[in-house]
């Protein structure tokens, strides 16, 4: 499906992001919203890696941007062994309405909620999901039922393609955005919606996020090409100030604010670009990020200097904000037309993706090559990808990450650093 002008009717969670060198047009809807195909169980597969030789014979080259980059880096080290603990499925695995287009944990790690276009916020203890934690040293895996491992979870009348927890409130408010083109704020304890707001003319929002040096400041990124900022302190959530990064008003497809407190802000857009503006100025971003070939799906800062990027060229790339340059691209997953989620584990350094090939990646980001990848499994149908990764931001040598699928399936990855006796050399994969 084209990533364009989708209105309500629109069945996808996947908008198979368009190539910017077409014009955004409306999709009609098709008679099933996820065709699947039959995958092995065989998870850790060699690595393949993806070709775009075709793809650049295609596509229009990037501005500028994109050069720069380290070259004739060091071999990547295997320094991590990951092990499937937990997978939480339901009755209806492979039933359209489970897809998990979102999970997110909230500022304790504790909690973590997803979201989907089953119109559901299903909210999690993270305990729940490891009943038997002595296991992450064997290679048993739990397996759980959606309702049982749930606490408790809040139907919304719309699809929803972005969930974030606010800042400061303990962990209570969360904040969601939908394909009809609303933001609305959930009071957890109360489990009710206690704000909500529609400035994008209905037109879907694809991502929330909340500033951390003014709390109270919200964005969202929508179809409609522009990036609303509000404060829900002010009635009807009135818009404080709105930014169209694209002339043409490409999709905005991600919104995040600098996690570590700052002023600045990150989209990224279907016109091959991701922008960063300073919410203290918003008429003109302070830096254009040039280099993929086709549309930015996400945007994450991993430290105060550098924010990684991912495109539907199949690639991510990691950046240094003061200078807009290009550090270092990722490939080795495969991602041309759907979002596959992006999230970074900032304390370890590394990345984790999905890939259309029904895959969870992790790059080290001192690598271009992935240093892990899983098959995600249990895919009845055709046209298997994973659409959302999420890390848990604790540690420095064990990390978790969940990662979850259309077919409703979240599954549990925890990874133990290797001892240093190791060497920090595995035998590399097949390329």
């Amino acid at each position: 499906m084209s990533f364009g002008s989708m209105g309500a009717s629109s069945l996808s969670w996947s908008p198979s992001p368009i190539n910017s060198t077409t014009t955004t047009t409306a999709t009609a809807a098709v008679s099933s919203e996820w065709t699947m195909r039959n995958f092995s169980t065989d998870f850790d597969r060699p690595i393949q890696f993806q070709s775009h030789e075709e793809e650049q014979k295609q596509d229009v080259q990037p501005e500028g941007g994109g050069g720069g980059e380290e070259e004739g880096e060091e071999k990547a080290r295997y320094e991590w062994d990951f092990n499937l603990v937990t997978v939480v499925s339901s009755s209806t695995v492979g039933a359209i309405s489970d897809t998990l287009g979102v999970i997110e944990f909230d500022p304790s790690d504790y909690l973590l909620a997803t979201g989907g276009i089953a119109r559901k916020i299903r909210v999690y203890s993270f305990g729940s999901l490891l009943p038997h934690e002595s296991s992450h040293d064997t290679q048993d895996t739990t397996y759980l039922d959606h309702t049982r491992a749930c606490d408790y979870y809040i139907c919304t009348p719309a699809k929803l393609s972005s969930l974030r927890w606010k800042p400061n409130t303990g962990s209570r408010v969360l904040g969601s955005g939908d394909y009809d083109g609303v933001v609305t704020e959930y009071d957890l304890e109360r489990r009710v919606p206690i704000f909500e707001r529609d400035e994008h003319g209905g037109r879907r929002v694809w991502s929330v996020d909340y500033s951390h040096w003014v709390p109270v400041l919200g964005a969202s990124g929508s179809d409609d090409g522009s990036v609303q900022m509000w404060d829900t302190r002010c009635g009807g959530g009135m818009c404080v100030s709105a930014a169209q990064p694209s002339a043409s008003r490409s999709s905005v497809c991600c919104v995040e604010f600098d996690p570590n407190g700052g002023s600045l802000f990150a989209v990224g857009c279907a016109d091959r670009r991701a922008y960063a503006y300073d919410v203290r100025k918003m008429s003109a971003p302070v830096l254009v990020f040039h280099g993929h070939r086709r549309t930015v799906t996400y945007v994450r800062f991993l430290e105060e200097s550098m924010i990684v990027t991912a495109g539907t060229d199949g690639c991510l790339k990691l950046w240094d904000m003061g200078d807009a340059r290009a550090i270092r691209t990722y490939e080795g997953h495969l991602n041309s037309r759907s979002f596959v989620g992006l999230s970074v584990w900032r304390n370890g350094g590394l990345l984790g993706c999905g890939s259309e090939s029904n895959e969870v990646f992790v790059y080290d980001k001192r690598w271009r090559d992935p240093i892990w990848v899983r098959g995600f499994g249990s895919i009845s149908h055709d046209n298997g990808f994973v659409s959302s990764v999420c890390w848990r931001q604790v540690g420095e040598n064990e990390a978790t990450l969940l990662a979850g699928g259309p077919d409703g399936v979240l599954q549990v990855f925890v990874g133990k650093r290797k001892s240093p006796s190791f060497g920090g050399f595995a035998h590399s994969p097949t390329i």
